[in-house]
C-alpha cells in the first residue's frame, strides 16, 4: 500500500461520548500534547442506506480543515486498508487519562 493510500481509523473520547473517525492523515502537532488529525473520510455519497449518525458528524467536521485532539483523550489509533463508518458512541464505564509530564520550561 502506497504512503498515499494510508487510512486511519481514530478513536478517541470528546465530552464523554467516544468518537470513531477515519482519517488520511494522523501525526503529532506542533502543539505540544496535541495530535493532528487530516483529511476526514466518510461513507460514499453514491450509497442508497444514509447513516444518520454519519451524517451528523459530516457536519460537524464540514468546515474542519485539521483537528486537534488532546493525546489523552485517544484511545487507540489503527491504519486500515479500508473507511469504515464514522460513529459517536457513549462512553461507558471508567475512563481515566494517562498522566502527561510536565515539558520543562525553555
Amino acid at each position: 500500500m502506497a504512503s498515499d493510500d494510508r487510512m486511519y481509523r481514530v478513536i478517541f473520547i470528546n465530552q464523554d461520548q467516544v468518537y470513531e473517525l477515519y482519517a488520511r492523515h494522523v501525526y503529532q502537532s506542533d502543539l505540544w500534547g496535541f495530535l493532528k488529525v487530516e483529511e476526514f473520510v466518510f461513507g460514499n455519497r453514491s450509497e442508497l442506506v444514509v447513516d444518520p449518525g454519519e451524517e451528523k458528524l459530516k457536519q460537524q467536521f464540514a468546515d474542519v480543515k485539521s483537528s486537534f485532539i488532546p493525546m489523552q483523550a485517544v484511545v487507540r489509533i489503527d491504519e486500515v486498508t479500508n473507511d469504515g463508518v464514522a460513529k459517536v458512541s457513549d462512553a461507558k464505564g471508567v475512563v481515566t487519562s494517562f498522566p502527561m509530564p510536565v515539558p520543562p520550561k525553555s
